[in-house]
């Protein structure tokens, strides 16, 4: 499968759609890559599943538990290639790429949900649904609500350093967060199981961040590249911690599912 998408800041951005494990590609063949992985990204929370859970905003409600399946696996937890950007961060600012980058507005979600860009960048907003969508940047006059019909686009330029998030006013759940980060060299996704890899053009010293929601989560990561690609996965990014009421319940099952193996 070809990737296709919108190039910026010497890199791409890979469509999110079939969930590919490494969705940002270098600009030049000599790009240096950093391999890592993420970890605990299951015990992050969603803004917009607490939102649901308030009656009177009457979202949506959570079927009924099924007694045969334990009970860590009915617990929610992010669709990370699309939820969790992880940044390269340089130590000087970057430039802000002159070509737009696309968002994909579709199936209730936005493609990316999460994105990390540099400071005067502009996005591109796609309408991929059948219907309109009325998007607006929450405490953004910039960025007013406004019809996109279907396959229409509008454009949005970042104004400053930040987190923005972005609604519409037709659909509730839908939200994503726009990061701008002067110092942003490159970006990647992570796959379901939290392995990425970031393309980084030049060598030097970079710090590994992921975002979740317009936040930082988990620390950040420092890397030095010198002309060879650096394997950090034997470090991985912790990027949430359990509950400890919840961690010993996720030790407990584990322990009564290998007594029943045996």
């Amino acid at each position: 499968m070809r990737p296709t998408g919108t190039p910026w800041r010497r890199f791409r951005l890979w469509p999110l759609a079939f969930l590919a494990a490494l969705t940002a590609l270098p600009g030049s063949a000599d790009a240096a890559k950093v391999k890592g992985k993420l970890t605990n990204f299951m015990y992050l929370v969603n803004p917009v599943w607490e939102d649901a859970r308030d009656p009177k905003k009457r979202g949506y409600s959570f079927r009924e538990i099924v007694p045969t399946v334990p009970a860590k696996f009915r617990k929610l937890f992010p669709h990370i290639p699309k939820e969790i950007c992880v940044a390269a961060l340089a130590p000087a600012k970057q430039e802000a790429d002159k070509k737009p980058v696309l968002i994909r507005v579709g199936g209730g979600r936005t493609t990316p949900v999460t994105i990390v860009v540099a400071p005067g960048t502009r996005l591109r907003f796609k309408n991929t649904d059948p219907f309109t969508h009325r998007l607006y940047g929450v405490g953004q006059t910039t960025f007013p609500p406004n019809d996109t019909i279907k396959g229409a686009t509008r454009d949005w330029q970042v104004p400053k350093a930040g987190s923005f998030e972005i609604r519409d006013e037709l659909a509730p759940s839908l939200r994503m967060w726009i990061v701008a980060e002067p110092n942003v060299a490159a970006i990647a996704y992570p796959s379901m199981k939290g392995e990425f890899m970031l393309s980084v053009p030049d060598d030097g010293e970079y710090t590994v961040q992921a975002y979740f929601s317009g936040k930082k989560v988990g620390d950040g990561l420092p890397v030095t590249l010198q002309g060879r690609d650096v394997d950090v996965g034997k470090s991985p990014i912790k990027v949430a911690a359990p509950p400890k009421k919840q961690a010993k319940k996720d030790e407990d099952e584990d322990e009564d599912e290998k007594d029943k193996e045996k």
